[in-house]
């Protein structure tokens, strides 16, 4: 009998059913079924309670990982305009999982049909941001390219999106953040935050509030000095109230009181961010990530503004400014 966290951990680092039940083999079915049968006893709603959203989304994903171990094949998601035949599982987030294809894409599975909007709402963010660099070729790099989308599905199905990949050398700011326990240098984080409030400035721009500026959604390309916003599944026009909520994301009070939120709650997210990241003894910067999260949302400065003011403190602090190779620590044998 496995336990909860050890069901769950079993299914979520799976990346394809043979990383669950092993090589296809037509003389281990009753070896897998058995697997099954135990992981889908501890993750059933009757059993996880139906606020377990989490539980629910692996018990749907083992169920799929099943299905596709009995018919040996591999899954192949379409769209009105191609087929995409997904291989390994690439990371696992609060509404969807990223897959890599056997192309030159990766793809975007919502967890459940439930949150299909969201990753509507996605679709919309990311084609008013490619419109929006089309004309502003120099922000392109901050956000990840749609290339395809299921469309509109059935009920009970769930949507899927078609990503140009972000993999080779790209980690999350969780993943920095893992690396460096005691806090970043400043001088590191410096081009990090200076690229990051690009992205926002360039999404506040057209009036896209990003809603979920969060460690895993910031991807990093250390050796190229990279930075990607991702994540944009709760993305709404400033003005208008999210359409969902993360239960670890640290919001800001106007979210928490679920009042519309405005460019000045990324502003907020973004400087919390700042704060977890950078190591306890870079005062100036931790002063200025709290001059950026007020209470009072009006009393924040704007994404475009920082994009001066961080950059005099920079001088400030550390003078003429120079490239610093970055790389995350190596755990040698």
């Amino acid at each position: 009998m496995f336990t909860r966290d050890e069901a769950l951990d079993r299914v979520e680092r799976a990346g394809s059913a043979a990383d669950l039940f092993g090589p296809f083999d037509p003389t281990r079915r009753k070896e897998a079924q058995r697997l099954y049968r135990g992981l889908a006893a501890v993750l059933h709603p009757d059993r996880a309670g139906t606020a377990d959203t989490r539980a629910h989304a692996a018990s749907a994903e083992l169920t799929r990982l099943h299905h596709e171990w009995q018919n040996g094949t591999s899954v192949e998601l379409r769209t009105a305009r191609a087929a995409y035949r997904i291989t390994d599982r690439h990371a696992v987030g609060s509404v969807a999982n990223v897959y890599r294809t056997d192309g030159p894409h990766v793809v975007k599975v919502v967890r459940t049909p439930t949150l299909n909007p969201l990753l509507h709402a996605e679709w919309d963010a990311l084609r008013r941001l490619t419109r929006f660099t089309d004309q502003h070729r120099w922000l392109r790099p901050y956000y990840p390219r749609l290339t395809d989308t299921s469309g509109d599905v059935r009920r009970g199905e769930r949507a899927f999106t078609v990503l140009e990949p972000l993999v080779d050398g790209f980690v999350t700011l969780a993943d920095v953040r893992r690396a460096f326990p005691r806090g970043l240098d400043g001088r590191d984080y410096a081009w990090m935050h200076r690229r990051l409030l690009r992205a926002i400035a360039g999404a506040h721009r057209i009036g896209l509030v990003h809603g979920a500026i969060t460690a895993d959604n910031v991807l990093v390309h250390p050796k190229q000095h990279g930075i990607v916003l991702a994540g944009w599944t709760f993305a709404v026009t400033a003005g208008e109230r999210l359409l969902a909520t993360g239960k670890t994301i640290a919001y800001p009070p106007e979210v928490h009181d679920g009042r519309p939120v405005t460019t000045a709650t990324d502003v907020h997210m973004a400087h919390t961010l700042m704060l977890e990241l950078l190591a306890d003894d870079e005062t100036g910067q931790r002063t200025f990530a709290r001059g950026c999260t007020q209470d009072d949302p009006d009393r924040r400065p704007d994404a475009v503004d920082l994009l001066t003011e961080y950059d005099e403190l920079l001088e400030e602090l550390y003078g003429e400014r120079t490239f610093r190779p970055f790389a995350l620590p190596t755990t040698g044998a």
